[in-house]
């Protein structure tokens, strides 16, 4: 499958976490405007990103398993996030953002949105170790990844809204998933709508 290498994520910049956590807000009406390789690769980063030796990442993760899978829906195709390289797998070269926002019971912004971020979750990563107390750590490590997109988001001059309620087999047709991987989350991430 064909593969993009994804620009350095920045490590510093003038905006706080605080002046972050101020400012997120929900937003469901996207500008036009797309994103460039450059943000996705930070909203990546601080989503999944490698942040130490060992591969540890931007977001906690149970006994360091790392349950999460990260996909893309642009309008050139969808993408899976390679956090030990810093790549994106191309899986698919249609624009499939209305079928996501179909699957999403017809939540339009989601179209709208220049980037779709869906987190998918394999729960026998974590259970085979922590039994059924696993699924709530991969549900809480879900939280943490989303966080992080939101409030980097916020910092690269973004919007982004939180969305649960979809189809989770429409949502998993869509992606090709394999039966143990699972939909949990959509993100779609913009510019804000003036």
């Amino acid at each position: 499958m064909e593969t993009i290498k994804l620009p350095k994520p920045k490590l510093k910049s003038g905006f706080s976490v605080e002046e972050a956590i101020l400012k997120r807000r929900s937003v469901r009406s996207y500008s036009l405007r797309e994103l460039t390789t450059e943000q996705i690769s930070q909203l990546l980063w601080a989503c999944q990103g490698i942040t130490g030796a060992g591969g540890f990442r931007a977001a906690p993760s149970a006994g360091a398993l790392y349950p999460l899978e990260i996909y893309l829906f642009t309008a050139s195709g969808i993408y899976r996030y390679i956090p030990e390289s810093h790549q994106l797998q191309k899986r698919s070269s249609s624009n499939s953002k209305k079928d996501l926002a179909r699957a999403s019971w017809n939540q339009r912004f989601i179209e709208e949105a220049p980037l779709d971020i869906v987190i998918c979750a394999v729960y026998e990563r974590i259970t085979s170790r922590y039994g059924k107390r696993g699924i709530r750590y991969t549900d809480i490590e879900v939280g943490h990844a989303a966080e992080n997109i939101h409030l980097q988001a916020v910092s690269l001059g973004l919007s982004s809204c939180p969305v649960g309620a979809f189809d989770d087999k429409a949502v998993s047709k869509i992606l090709n998933l394999p039966d143990k991987e699972k939909p949990i989350y959509i993100i779609p991430v913009g510019y804000k709508r003036q």
